[in-house]
Parts: structure tokens; C-alpha cells; sequence
């Protein structure tokens, strides 16, 4: 009776601390990791939404003083101008613009491949019948041009051998005396899009329009997404007064989204596993960030600044960047600051960065990043080397006399007060702490998660290869090789350790490994490699303090009645 009960603590226990551990993925903001729920957006519709439904907006009179919510959200009048898509292409990027409004609908990265379908390139931005994840300007503050202004084009459609810079030019007609003219210049090997709105009041009277910048999406998870990990998609604003705060769509949808309304700073991204989009402007622009609902299952995330009153015949320019690309943490840092943090590390990012920072070090010498995995980890084992020598000896120590112990039990297997009374005094006499094994290496787990986050969010794992079947770190091994060896090493090990004297705890010793390691056969297998060189490293480690202890090597196999 005795151990059903204390097998029925120890899987409470266990489901406790998975609970725990989502609770507080939750609480700093990110998705659970072993029991995610379901988005309010994404029940509220079970597709995107057409493409219809992402810029629906039409240039209606607004008041000058604009909000968010005055930025359109219904149909303007039909066009004389035809509507087009404009195809151009740079070494790194094939992009897609609306001439209504100039907008860009669609990004694909050459030298990124789908997740789904490796054999074509990866899309981030898009409008189509399966997804809506676009970036629109406009100007509001009276009926001027917006996003869905129809706009006329000129300018080249692809990038030629030896030319470095292109340029596109999206051009409205006068609309209430003002014109509105978008220029995007795209730069030979970037993802940033130079974005110059130059404003013009062709009119007789004075105006005072505000400019918006807006990524609107749906709030569908991306294609592809792992079920066995949580990583955060929807918008994020960033701000030198509130730093970097991300927004569910389910708190948009619910109308709680709180954010840093006005700066003079920072920048607006949409962000989802490994790549983002952003809108940046300049420090020192006033400028209104907001989030809102757009439409069923659709959000945006933007900003908006005033420009200077106009008079007749005058002009203003703005010039603003968007960034759409792979979060490639060295360009994101140098790009804006606190760009870099849309590369998600959750509440370790202290510890994350500069572990990154080392194992980009390592690549750059190795110039493989599965290798550099295996020599960061094995830097991180000699760094904690004595931190672990003391807790494997502390194991030798209690194994040693694990017989004793065992003996003891079942000579007071009745008198469980004497029981207890007489293992304390054996650990005294023998100098042995039960908790000794556990401490130095408590300390260290806080590092090991930090390092689980960084293989989880870097890009760079994105389809690179390690070793003959392994091609994308990235991705799952496909033949389950690495798990099985994986599983296997962590066997190995909780064979090594000293068998806990309760029977129930040795059995779970034993189920908890196996039941946590069928996780790791859809992990990627960057974060397989990752665990079994910890693995082997530490079984290396303590096989050779056990020896030196005078410990002969012993395995503690499970048995199970």
C-alpha cells in the first residue's frame, strides 16, 4: 500500500513540475511548452481570411488629430488604374508588390528552403487564399492616399550581375491636393528595404497628413511548426522606455494588448521561429504604435507618425526601413537597437546571448555548426569540470555503500521510524550527503536550458548539415538515429548513478528518462546532438572519478515486479 502511494506522489510530483514549467513559460510571456493552448485567432477561424479581407480599407475623411483606429478599414472607390503585381528580384529575395497602394505582399528567401517542402524556398510575407501577411503605408488625417490607393509603377524588376543596389517607385495621383509617392530601394545580400514616402500638396490649401507603417497578418501558426516545442508568433513593439514586449493575438482579440502607445523610438515587428518582419524609423520621430483587429482572425501591429504642416506646393519626406528576413542575431544587432530580441531565448537570455556568441566563435573556426555544437558543449564540461567532480563523487560515494543501505531496508522493512533513524546515521558515519550529487549540478541546469534555447531559436541551424544522413539541424533526424542513441546514453547513465533506496524512486529513475525521451525523436536534431554529447561527456566523467575512487563500475538495472 505503502508504494502505490508513493508512486502515485512521484507522478503527481512529475506532472507537477510540467505544470510549473508552463506556468512560467506563461508568465514571461511565452507559449507552454508541453501543454500549449490553442490561440483565441486561430478558433476564430480555422483558415486565414481572403485576401479581400486584408486591406479592405478605403480613404474616408478622418479627423486631423488620427488613432489607431482611424487607420482605413473599408473599400475605397473603383480605380480607372489597373491593378497589377510587380515581380522583382534581388540575389537574396523575390518580392511581390500590389500597385494598390504599393504594398508589399509577398517575400520569398532564395537561401532559406520551406519547411514543408525543402525543394522551395521559404515565404514569409504572402496573400493568398491560405495566408495574409502583408506591409502597408498610407496617410491618414484627411482623404488622402492610403494602402489601397491605386498607385502607378516605374522602375526596374531585378537585380543585374555587378549591380548593387535596386530601386522601385510606386506613385499616386492627387487625392484631396495630396500625392503620395513610395520609393523602395533593395541592396544587393540584405533583407532591409530602404522605404522613402515623400508627401506632396499639389492643392490650394494647407493639409496635415500623419503617415501609418502597418504589418497586418492573420494569426495562424506558421506551416510546419513543431507540436512538441512552443515558439511565439504574433506582433512585438519594442521601445527604449518599455524595451521589448510581445502581444498574443488572443489578448488583441480580447481587446487587453498592452502596450508603450507613444515614443519617440524603437521599431513594430510581427515575429514567428526564425525569421521576422519590422518596420523601423528613424530615433527621435514621434511616432503612435498600435495593435488592433483588422478582421476575423486578422491583426496588425504599426505605427504613426505626423508629418509638418503642409502648404501649398510643399513636400515632406520620410524615410523609414523594412526588415523581413531570417533573425540572423549579428544583422539584427547592428540593423536597430534591440532588433536582436525578436530572436526569441525566453527568461535566459542573459545567459543565451553570450552563449551564442561563443558557439558563433567556434563555427567560425570549425565552419560546421553540428561540430561547434559538440565543442561548445564539450567548453561548457570543462568549465563546470569540478563543479561536477564533487557531485559524481558524492554518486561514487553513495553507491559504495548502496549495499549497506539496501541490507539495512530490508532488515527494518517493518519499522519504517528505525528505518530512517538508522540510514541517517550510515550517511554520517560514511560522510556521505544524499543531496550532494544534486546541488553542483542544479547550478548548472540554468545554463544548459539558456544553451537548449539558443540551438531552438538560431536560423543558422536552418538546413545545416553535420554528418552523412544528418542535413538541417533544424529539422528531426529522419531515421531516428540520433533519439535511439540519445535514449540509450541517458539509460546508461541513470544505470551509473546510485539506485535511490525506496524501490517506487528506482523505478521512476528508470520511467521518467524513457517517458521525457520519446520528446526527442521529433526534437530537432541540433538539440539531440546537443544532449547526447552532454551524455557521454558526463558518463566519460563519471566513469573516471568512480575508478579513481576505487569504485568499481556498476550497473543499477531496473526491476520491475
Amino acid at each position: 500500500m505503502n508504494d502505490i502511494r508513493r508512486t502515485i506522489l512521484w507522478v503527481i510530483f512529475g506532472f507537477s513540475m510540467v505544470l510549473l514549467w508552463d506556468q512560467w513559460q506563461l508568465y514571461n510571456g511565452h507559449k507552454a511548452t508541453f501543454f500549449p493552448k490553442p490561440e483565441a485567432a486561430a478558433q476564430a477561424s480555422a483558415t486565414a481570411p481572403t485576401p479581400a479581407a486584408s486591406g479592405v480599407p478605403s480613404a474616408s475623411a478622418a479627423a486631423p488629430a488620427a488613432t489607431p483606429g482611424q487607420v482605413p478599414t473599408s473599400a475605397p472607390a473603383a480605380s480607372a488604374t489597373p491593378r497589377e503585381k510587380i515581380e522583382v528580384e534581388t540575389d537574396v529575395l523575390k518580392l511581390s508588390f500590389d500597385t494598390e497602394g504599393g504594398s508589399l505582399v509577398r517575400t520569398e528567401f532564395t537561401r532559406h528552403a520551406d519547411f514543408v517542402d525543402a525543394s522551395k524556398p521559404f515565404v514569409l510575407l504572402d496573400q493568398s487564399s491560405s495566408r495574409v501577411y502583408v506591409a502597408q503605408t498610407g496617410l491618414i488625417g484627411g482623404d488622402f492616399p492610403t494602402h489601397k490607393a491605386a498607385m502607378k509603377f516605374s522602375g526596374e524588376r531585378s537585380l543585374k550581375d555587378g549591380q548593387n543596389e535596386l530601386t522601385l517607385r510606386f506613385e499616386s495621383d492627387a487625392q484631396n491636393g495630396v500625392k503620395l509617392v513610395k520609393t523602395y530601394t533593395l541592396q544587393r545580400g540584405s533583407y532591409v528595404i530602404g522605404v522613402k514616402h515623400e508627401v506632396v500638396n499639389t492643392g490650394t490649401t494647407n493639409v496635415s497628413p500623419q503617415l501609418y507603417l502597418q504589418l497586418v497578418r492573420d494569426g495562424n501558426k506558421p506551416a510546419g511548426e513543431s507540436s512538441f516545442y512552443s515558439t511565439f508568433t504574433g506582433p512585438a513593439i519594442y521601445t527604449e522606455a518599455k524595451k521589448y514586449h510581445k502581444v498574443e493575438f488572443s489578448d488583441i482579440e480580447k481587446n487587453k494588448a498592452e502596450i508603450d502607445k507613444t515614443s519617440p523610438n524603437g521599431y513594430v515587428a510581427m515575429v514567428q521561429h526564425y525569421f521576422a518582419s519590422a518596420w523601423l524609423l528613424a530615433d527621435g520621430i514621434q511616432r503612435e504604435n498600435f495593435v488592433r483587429k483588422v478582421d476575423t482572425n486578422l491583426y496588425a501591429v504599426g505605427m504613426i507618425t505626423p508629418l509638418a504642416e503642409l502648404a501649398p506646393g510643399q513636400s515632406k519626406t520620410v524615410t523609414t526601413q523594412l526588415f523581413s528576413g531570417p533573425q540572423e542575431e549579428k544583422v539584427l544587432e547592428a540593423l536597430a537597437p534591440g532588433l536582436d530580441l525578436v530572436k526569441d531565448y525566453g527568461w535566459l537570455a542573459m545567459l543565451s546571448k553570450p552563449l551564442y556568441w561563443l558557439l558563433d566563435k567556434l563555427f567560425s573556426f570549425i565552419q560546421n555548426w553540428g561540430w561547434s555544437i559538440v565543442a561548445l558543449v564539450l567548453l561548457l564540461k570543462i568549465a563546470f569540470y569540478w563543479l561536477n567532480a564533487k557531485a559524481y563523487a558524492s554518486m561514487a560515494k553513495m553507491k559504495a555503500i548502496n549495499p549497506k543501505i539496501m541490507e539495512m531496508r530490508e532488515r527494518l522493512k517493518n519499522d519504517p521510524q528505525k528505518m530512517q533513524q538508522e540510514m541517517m546515521r550510515i550517511y554520517r558515519e560514511e560522510k556521505v550527503n544524499p543531496m550532494g550529487g544534486c546541488f553542483p549540478i542544479m547550478i548548472q541546469i540554468p545554463v544548459f536550458i539558456a544553451l537548449y534555447w539558443v540551438l531552438l531559436s538560431s536560423v543558422e541551424m536552418r538546413n545545416a548539415p553535420w554528418i552523412g544522413w544528418i542535413n538541417d539541424l533544424s529539422a528531426p533526424d529522419p531515421y531516428f538515429i540520433l533519439p535511439l542513441v540519445m535514449t540509450l546514453t541517458t539509460l546508461l547513465q541513470t544505470a551509473l548513478n546510485p539506485a535511490p533506496p525506496d524501490p517506487m524512486q528506482a523505478k521512476l529513475m528508470w520511467i521518467m528518462p524513457l517517458v521525457f525521451s520519446v520528446m526527442f525523436f521529433f526534437f530537432p536534431a541540433g538539440l539531440v546532438l546537443y544532449w547526447i554529447t552532454n551524455n557521454i561527456l558526463s558518463i566519460a566523467q563519471q566513469w573516471m572519478i568512480n575508478t579513481r575512487m576505487g569504485v568499481p563500475p556498476q550497473f543499477n538495472l531496473p526491476k520491475f515486479k
